[in-house]
């Protein structure tokens, strides 16, 4: 039974993850926004979707660790392992200015949210300094999502150029189906995954650290493979970038506004030094216009294995 439900949650989050993709482009050229936009807008929420559950089953459970780990987690997965596959697929480069912008404030929620972790206790104040960063970041992609006008930074023409712009329904069908489908796709493939795991003898807390985190990535992975054949390295880096901005601002003000919870040791010795450097690791890709060439996608797919490896120690 196990085997079935990892097998229908890859097919799901495969056919979920397309229909994003094509619903992002769609939207973007329907409305005249770059593809990046929307991409860190709809898409990353989106795809930060089975993070939500997580952490509201974790609260209502009493287990906020739980939550703070797959924050934790989740944004080193989306780094290494998310840009890490699909560049082993396609070369991913940079996407322009709005990139940067968004890059530099996921860094700046990171270093907050270290800090914050690093006094030993979220508190409610914590959860509500990074829900109000939320409020702040979503205004300002209000702002420039209404400020730019069709920028598409990726270079040469879209693949979409010559295609007929979907219309208003088509957009719609495409982005409620990859919405719907990557949560679910994500939770069959977690759930059978765990059961295997609970088979092969691994315990719930080991299990938390690896499979829940890594599965609720799997969205944001499936988003950025299928937008890498697809020519859209925009699109996977935005999702990225956005998705990181969401767990730290919106999940993890939810797991503190829910507070105190305490930081487990493990997490201020290594996962959050871990998460620090992964996002770090972006600065030539997105500051310096640098591309994360093939050789660098197995390089943070083997550091990302590796950080699995001590975990499983």
């Amino acid at each position: 039974m196990e085997w079935a439900l990892v097998a229908a949650g890859l097919v799901l989050l495969t056919g979920a993850g397309d229909l994003l993709v094509r619903g992002a482009v769609g939207l973007a050229r329907r409305v005249g926004v770059s593809a990046l936009m929307v991409s860190l807008t709809v898409v990353s929420f989106g795809t930060a979707a089975p993070e939500v559950v997580v952490t509201v089953e974790a609260l209502l459970d009493g287990v906020p660790q739980v939550a703070l780990g797959n924050v934790v987690g989740s944004n080193i997965a989306n780094v290494l392992l998310v840009l890490g596959v699909p560049a082993m697929i396609s070369v991913v480069r940079s996407a322009g200015r709005d990139l940067r912008t968004s890059y530099l404030q996921m860094v700046a929620a990171t270093v907050v949210f270290v800090a914050l972790c690093a006094v030993g206790t979220l508190t409610p104040i914590s959860g509500t300094i990074l829900l109000l960063g939320l409020a702040a970041l979503l205004g300002h992609q209000i702002r420039t999502a209404r400020r730019h006008r069709d920028t598409d930074a990726s270079p040469g023409p879209s693949p979409e150029a010559d295609e007929p712009i979907p219309g208003s329904g088509r957009i719609a069908a495409f982005l409620v189906a990859g919405l719907v489908g990557l949560p679910i796709g994500a939770n069959l493939l977690l759930e059978g995954a765990t059961g295997i795991a609970r088979d092969a003898g691994l315990s719930d807390s080991v299990i938390g650290l690896t499979l829940v985190a890594a599965g609720t990535s799997l969205p944001e992975l499936a988003t950025t493979v299928l937008a890498a054949l697809r020519g859209r390295a925009d699109v996977a880096l935005g999702s990225v970038v956005g998705s990181n901005l969401v767990n730290i601002l919106l999940i993890g003000g939810l797991t503190a506004i829910a507070g105190p919870v305490p930081v487990d040791r493990h997490l201020l010795q290594l996962d959050l030094w871990v998460m620090l450097a992964a996002a770090l690791i972006l600065i030539p890709v997105v500051l310096l216009g640098k591309t994360i060439t093939r050789t660098g996608g197995v390089l943070m797919t083997g550091a990302y294995v590796a950080y699995l490896a001590v975990l499983l120690q």
